[in-house]
């Protein structure tokens, strides 16, 4: 699923009055019929009391209008607070006349403001992706103004304030704090990135029949892979099929179809990353899985995943030696490593001899972190799985969200790599620098060992012969969240560890195989 910017969005509506040959008020009326039926799944009429709808000038506006015209013609108590402006829009004005008198209307201005009891439900409609500017005067008064009131805000579209897809440019400016936030037929960059949470809340999409053929052809290098059914998206748009899919076993399939995979883990202390790792890795579907631990390791290794093949280093405590690789097609380093001299030299040694896909994370990132001079070494479509602290010694501190993902973007193509950004939104990063942010997942997932597992999930897809770095990389992140997912309805999220994530990985990538 492609993110548009706020400039394709609109050209996104004008691109679907021509084809389906409708006008911008029947889009519009579309547009708040989809919001109107989303609001009345959520409240009945005495749940949502008297519903306060904001309104300005533009579309949104509009959007606002006919909204309270379809709420109060299905039996919901609605009034309306309007900004006053020199110029309307065509369809505001349309919809304004169209309004049933009966509605109580007050044009808002700063001796005026309305009346907001705490737990009121308030419909954000006053601006949307056409702002290009900071809140100021009378819109800015009003947006501080609901800010204040604790009331239930639902924003259209856009929390009011917010830029669709860059950062805020004066930060001091008010947004609207929405508790829930429903865009049209495509969710918004802004959604994804962790500085706008406070203010877009929870994000749904619902279906207004935009034209597919513009979202084909429109060009952005950002993505959402999604899971049928994930939350956040109306019936419609739940239902499709997956963006990525597991290629389905042959039934004359044996272990050598799916891959010899070498994974180095573990330091004195930390044998429990490698056990996570080789867990997932087996869990994702490997036909063999070799793992190198320190020598205290082994029997830890050995009682914990009997189903992998075990090679104790000679140093107890820390891996010193690389072993022969010509026999496997995928290796992963870093889970537990440590950053021992001769650590580094393994890692050293790996990228200058591998001829595999290989799968760093955790300490073999923070090796090449604090020697930069390895990332020269990195083989093409090298898989790297930071989290943000990771990435940051892989790069450099940032100053918003967006400053960070323009760096993701040349980092993976600087260095032809795929790189895993782990957060609440995991964006994979390709070579040709388009990103994959993930839908799947939940805060329950933030807990010692989650990354491990993660890790071992993608090296058994890198030594998938079907599947390329990418494809891997994206599967991977797809199915860790889902499993995450199922865990939670059973533990709740604060009772997730990451070994349930490993137990849940089974029924994740049976739900991805086409």
């Amino acid at each position: 699923m492609k993110l548009l910017s706020a400039a394709q969005t609109r050209e996104l509506d004008q691109a679907t009055t021509a084809e389906q040959r409708t006008t911008s008020t029947a889009l519009m009326e579309r547009a708040a019929t989809a919001l109107a039926g989303w609001l009345h799944r959520r409240y009945t009429p005495a749940e949502a009391g008297e519903i306060l709808l904001l309104c300005g000038p533009g579309n949104n506006g509009g959007d606002g209008l006919a909204l309270a015209r379809l709420l109060y013609l299905g039996g919901y108590a609605v009034r309306l607070g309007l900004l006053p402006a020199a110029k309307y829009a065509d369809d505001y004005e349309y919809n304004h006349h169209v309004l049933p008198k009966v509605i109580p209307i007050t044009e808002l201005s700063e001796e005026k403001l309305p009346d907001i009891q705490p737990g009121t439900l308030v419909v954000d409609a006053l601006f949307g992706t056409g702002l290009s500017r900071p809140l100021a005067g009378l819109a800015a008064a009003v947006v501080q103004h609901l800010n204040a009131s604790q009331a239930r805000v639902v924003a259209v579209d856009l929390p009011s304030g917010l830029l669709a897809d860059a950062p805020q440019p004066d930060a001091a400016a008010p947004v609207v704090q929405a508790r829930h936030t429903i865009s049209f037929g495509l969710p918004k960059l802004a959604f994804l990135l962790p500085q706008n949470a406070a203010y877009v809340g929870e994000w749904h999409v619902v279906d207004i029949h935009l034209s597919q053929d513009f979202v084909a052809q429109a060009a952005t290098p950002w993505h959402l892979t999604r899971l049928p059914g994930t939350s956040g998206f109306d019936a419609a748009l739940a239902a499709r099929q997956p963006d990525v899919t597991l290629p389905r076993r042959s039934r004359f399939a044996y272990k050598n179809t799916f891959g010899h995979a070498l994974l180095l883990a573990g330091s004195r202390g930390k044998i429990g990353a490698a056990v996570l790792a080789a867990g997932a890795c087996l869990r994702g579907g490997v036909g063999l899985l070799t793992v190198a631990v320190p020598g205290e390791g082994y029997g830890i290794l050995q009682t914990t995943r009997p189903e992998a093949m075990c090679l104790p280093d000679p140093q107890p405590d820390f891996i010193s030696e690389l072993p022969e690789l010509a026999a496997y097609q995928a290796i992963g380093i870093g889970p537990g490593l440590g950053q021992a001299a001769a650590s580094r030299a393994v890692l050293e040694k790996l990228l200058r001899e591998a001829k595999v896909p290989l799968v760093l994370d955790a300490d073999a990132l923070n090796l090449l972190g604090a020697h930069r001079d390895l990332l020269d070494l990195l083989p093409e479509n090298t898989v790297l799985t930071p989290h943000l602290g990771e990435f940051a010694r892989l790069t450099e501190k940032v100053a918003d969200d967006y400053q960070r993902l323009a760096l993701l973007r040349a980092f993976a193509q600087k260095h032809k790599c795929v790189v895993v950004l782990k957060g609440a939104y995991t964006a994979v990063a390709a070579p040709d620098g388009q990103v994959y942010f993930n839908s799947t997942g939940n805060p329950g997932m933030g807990t010692g060992g989650s990354g491990d597992v993660l890790t071992g999930l993608v090296l058994a897809l890198r030594a998938h012969a079907q599947l390329d770095a990418l494809t891997a990389a994206r599967l991977a992140v797809l199915a860790h969240g889902h499993a995450g997912d199922l865990a939670a309805q059973q533990t709740g999220e604060a009772g997730l560890v990451a070994g349930d994530l490993v137990d849940h990985i089974g029924p994740a990538l049976r739900a991805l195989t086409a």
